[in-house]
């Protein structure tokens, strides 16, 4: 086996051998630059923000991420479940075992949602009976049998372990095995696993078009094994091609990463729900009065219907052309939502504290940055100081316009 091709996640890595396998699923990956140099076969290679572990003919090739593995984990763990995020999945992380990270992840949230059994439910069955079962489809006993009887052709519902929910399960339970698991312990816990789901069907699912799921009391108890299967099937892929080559994935975007992590670490520290402090907005935005610019922050605080503070995240500055981009979006929320100050959340290293004072239009516009490199009690602590700050823009918030 060769060995791994490491690249880092926003810095250049010059002079690589690549195989034209490899080269063709290097670059249908989201933000990764692979640049042809004078000798044939020699490429530089420079990844954005999208991290993780590929499989090309037998190779494996790792994007590292700049804080590493295990705090890229832990922030999606946490946005998911923090209960998932142990010492065991720390240390494949740390090892750059990626897929035996997640894969642990998987495994105890998994267990921890079949303990009572498989989920059942009721699933419409279209079938062919001697016996009248639920009700007949006399359309197509006309079309298939010419009103022939028996066999009727019927549909009924039946009560199965065949549900939405367990075919996810499944489904990522098959992703990642297919990905490559290392640990033999691991392996077997996931064999175990998969055997509590044996009648249950094995689909393939789009990445980008995943099932939506509603939540009730009834399957609450799989939510946090549903999301964790989501998120491996959305960042799982078996569509980088190149030619006839099929590679295996299981990559991070880490701006979306750190996005869902700020939101939900926030809304745990301020004790507020979903509703109160949603990933977005609860209520359409406009910047405009014709209502054609629309808003989207990622951060928001609702007072039933009015917003009582908003702000940003981002993972990578994004200045266009040496302009603070990130800042006039900021200011733009501000705008919309009629407020004096709003909060721009950025990882360490991609700018400084700051306040910017807009004297003009009376606006102030705070920036923090959030250090990831600690251990994960210290990033939360971060957090929860950084909540601090914005209970009390929320407790100042004035309408500029009412001013």
């Amino acid at each position: 086996m060769s060995d791994p091709l490491i690249l880092h996640e926003h810095l250049w890595s010059r002079a690589v051998a690549l195989t034209a396998s490899e080269r063709q699923v290097l670059a249908s990956v989201r933000d990764v630059v692979v640049s042809a140099t004078a000798v044939e076969g020699i490429y530089d290679v420079r990844p954005g923000s999208t991290v993780g572990s590929l499989s090309v003919d037998g190779r494996t090739i790792l994007i590292r991420p700049k804080i590493g593995f295990a705090r890229a984990l832990f922030l999606v763990s946490h946005a998911i479940d923090n209960a998932a995020w142990g010492e065991d999945e720390a240390e494949h992380a740390e090892a750059d075992r990626v897929v035996d990270a997640v894969a642990s992840a998987f495994a105890r949230v998994a267990a921890r949602a079949l303990r009572r059994g498989p989920l059942q439910g009721y699933r419409p069955t279209e079938d062919s009976l001697h016996t009248v079962r639920g009700r007949i489809r006399v359309a197509d006993q006309l079309r298939v049998r010419l009103g022939i009887v028996p066999p009727i052709e019927v549909v009924f519902d039946e009560f199965t372990a065949d549900v939405i929910e367990n075919r996810l399960l499944r489904a990522a339970l098959h992703v990642i095995r297919r990905t490559g698991v290392r640990s033999t312990t691991l392996s077997g816990s996931l064999r175990a696993i998969e055997a509590r789901l044996e009648d249950v069907a094995l689909v393939e699912y789009e990445p980008r078009r995943l099932p939506t799921l509603r939540y009730t009391r009834l399957n609450a108890h799989y939510q946090p094994a549903l999301e964790l299967a989501r998120y491996i099937l959305a960042s799982s892929s078996y569509e980088l091609r190149g030619g006839e080559v099929r590679a295996t994935a299981f990559v991070i975007e880490m701006n979306r990463a750190f996005e869902d992590f700020v939101v939900v670490a926030l809304r745990e520290a301020l004790n507020v729900p979903p509703h109160v402090f949603p990933q977005g907005v609860r209520h359409r935005l406009w910047l405009d009065q014709d209502e054609r610019l629309e808003l989207r922050p990622d951060l928001s605080w609702w007072e039933g219907e009015r917003c009582a503070f908003v702000g940003d995240v981002k993972y990578k500055r994004t200045d266009l052309d040496g302009e603070p981009a990130d800042l006039y979006q900021l200011l733009a929320y501000l705008i919309g939502t009629d407020l004096d100050q709003g909060m721009l959340v950025y990882a360490a290293g991609e700018a400084e504290p700051a306040t910017h004072t807009v004297h003009l239009l009376g606006r102030r516009l705070i920036v923090r940055a959030l250090n990831l490199q600690g251990e994960p009690a210290e990033i939360l602590a971060e957090v929860g100081r950084l909540a601090g700050e914005v209970r009390k823009m929320r407790g100042r918030a004035t309408s500029v316009l009412a001013a």
